[in-house]
């Protein structure tokens, strides 16, 4: 093994992959002057389950963000390259609502805002001016997608906050689904959940699967293999402290079978 630049990754030669869904090409990524990431090109296979994987700092969660453009929201930031869907950048896309539509979000820690469970699951489509009936519907449709609605559906117009951590982490997942996403992307979804609320999620992560691309970062390496497809393990160069994708593979190959010392001595715990 030895510790080279990555080849750039082909979903065709995957076994098992799709086509990609997401494509990502020479991404770059600044904080004001510092580069948070380096020429990072990866495709993403539709409908599977892709997990970013790598040591605190490497640049994860900033790729992550990249996806939706949530970066946005923090001045002085830039991205350089492309990342493309359905053959569209959305780096220099203007139409940030239909961007944040397509591509879900659901963060670290779980979330429902101060109103009904209803009423958090119906906030954006309200937003789009859906119909009452559509609305509705989505109501339904998405806590049953995020397998919640059997645990609060005599209950729909009490507040959202006073469910368990692990339901409210579904809450969120089920606002995620009610404006029909493509994309949904997972930023640690269980590290502030219990052992039961986490298998939970998983389990429902693996049924999503079916029906959208999922991009998840996670710290918990069982984790990563339990649920996801592919996995992408990316690392910080110590020489400039910007963040790298080192390698990326099917999920069985990554962790069993890895081509760069750097994986192995990280999904062995030499480091990291």
């Amino acid at each position: 093994m030895v510790e080279s630049a990555p080849p750039r990754p082909d979903l065709r030669a995957l076994p098992g992959a799709s086509e990609p869904k997401v494509e990502i090409e020479e991404v770059g990524f600044y904080y004001g002057k510092f580069q948070a990431l380096r020429e990072v090109t990866l495709q993403v296979p539709e409908k599977r389950v892709t997990a970013l994987i790598g040591p605190s700092g490497c640049g994860k969660s900033t790729l992550l963000r990249m996806f939706n453009r949530m970066y946005d929201l923090v001045p002085g930031t830039r991205a350089t390259g492309k990342v493309l869907i359905a053959g569209e950048n959305v780096l220099t896309t203007p139409r940030l609502l239909e961007l944040r539509q397509r591509v879900g979000m659901v963060f670290q820690r779980p979330y429902s805002f101060p109103m009904s469970i209803r009423d958090n699951v119906a906030f954006a489509p309200r937003l789009l001016g859906w119909t009452r009936p559509r609305i509705e519907a989505a109501v339904r449709e998405s806590l049953e997608g995020a397998a919640l609605w059997d645990e609060v559906k005599d209950r729909l117009d009490q507040p959202g906050t006073g469910l368990s951590g692990g339901q409210q982490q579904r809450l969120s997942i089920a606002r995620c689904l009610a404006v029909q996403p493509e994309v949904i992307l997972m930023d640690e979804p269980c590290s502030a959940l219990d052992p039961i609320a986490t298998l939970k999620i998983e389990d429902l992560i693996h049924r999503l699967a079916r029906d959208y691309t999922i991009v998840i970062v996670t710290h918990n390496l069982q984790q990563a293999a339990r649920v996801a497809d592919f996995t992408a393990f990316m690392l910080m160069n110590p020489a400039d402290r910007c963040g790298e994708l080192v390698e990326f593979g099917a999920t069985v190959e990554v962790f069993n079978r890895p081509r760069d010392r750097r994986t192995e001595d990280y999904v062995t715990g030499r480091f990291g």
